[in-house]
């Protein structure tokens, strides 16, 4: 890749990280290296993520108990943990990106842990503009900020009109995860 750009993924409907996953067996098909990070998701009950790794991407999970609907609820302590961890996350990824030359980085729910403040988003937009030339970056998750935005090339929101959930469906093996 000549050079690579910024996309978020965002807003409150279901498909921001199918539609990274999707870029990500895009890049794979054409050669590309790739790099998952999953923030707050496991491997463990991702349907997603052994295809992936059989096709070449790389995925890290940092997921267990700090995960989805959860983050506004885990107390200080444990606030500052996860900060250091995942600031120095961010610092070992810029290393990994220069030694593996990845091609492709999606940084799956970012935007939500940025939101509840456990990676600095001026931290997260220096990681950005920093960024090797050749790098794409996919930002996914709700609540991308205005600053993160504007950091990016291409911004697509996916809205709810109509969910299963709403009705009682629970989430779906296969589907949802």
């Amino acid at each position: 890749m000549k050079k690579g750009l910024i996309q978020i993924y965002t807003g409150e409907g279901k498909g921001k990280t199918t539609a990274a996953i999707g870029q990500a067996v895009r890049a794979r098909g054409r050669g590309y290296k790739v790099l998952l990070i999953q923030f707050s998701k496991e491997k463990k009950g991702s349907g997603e993520i052994s295809l992936l790794e059989s096709l070449g991407v790389k995925v890290i999970c940092k997921g267990g108990k700090y995960k989805g609907p959860f983050l506004n609820k885990i107390g200080e302590d444990e606030r500052k943990k996860i900060r250091t961890e995942w600031t120095t996350l961010l610092d070992k990824i810029t290393q990994e990106i220069s030694v593996q030359r990845y091609d492709l980085l999606i940084l799956d729910e970012v935007n939500v842990v940025v939101h509840h403040g456990l990676i600095d988003e001026d931290r997260l937009i220096n990681f950005i503009k920093k960024k090797p030339d050749f790098l794409e970056i996919i930002l996914t998750g709700r609540h991308a900020s205005p600053r993160l935005v504007q950091a990016a090339h291409l911004v697509s929101e996916i809205r709810n009109i109509k969910h299963p959930f709403e009705k009682g469906v629970k989430a779906r093996k296969g589907i949802e995860y």
